[in-house]
């Protein structure tokens, strides 16, 4: 089972709004992930396409590196989670003097990808007796 992953740090959309997009590939195909985001509308699908691109190039560069062949068709998104990066306060002035705080919350993105792992029965009953 190869493994990949790309991690986007401090990029300026909320967490919320990223999770939004992020929910949308995890667990599909890389490819068919990348068309996903092609042509969704929300802002976050940029940056998270992009992040997607880049770990299918680092699970490509690894699978040269260890002399093994990759197929692209086999990636798939294994996980994919934001975190909440660090909050930049702003303030806003309001009337009789006052100030509002506005929060400009940042993410940071990871994408893990992977290729799915063959199970032979010997093996799946072995797990299946550590489990017990």
């Amino acid at each position: 089972m190869v493994e990949s992953s790309a991690r986007l740090r401090q990029v300026r959309i909320t967490p919320q709004k990223a999770r939004r997009v992020v929910d949308l590939i995890r667990g599909k195909q890389a490819a068919e992930a990348l068309a996903i985001l092609k042509f969704s509308p929300q802002a976050a699908a940029t940056p998270v396409y992009k992040l997607l691109a880049s770990a299918m190039a680092n699970a490509k560069v690894k699978a040269d590196a260890a002399n093994t062949y990759l197929d692209e068709q086999d990636l798939f998104v294994a996980r994919a989670f934001v975190d909440e990066g660090t909050t930049l306060k702003r303030f806003r002035p309001r009337a009789q003097g006052r100030a509002f705080r506005i929060n400009k919350r940042t993410s940071h993105i990871t994408v893990v990808l992977a290729t799915p792992e063959e199970t032979s029965a010997p093996a799946a009953a072995q797990k299946k007796a550590r489990n017990r």
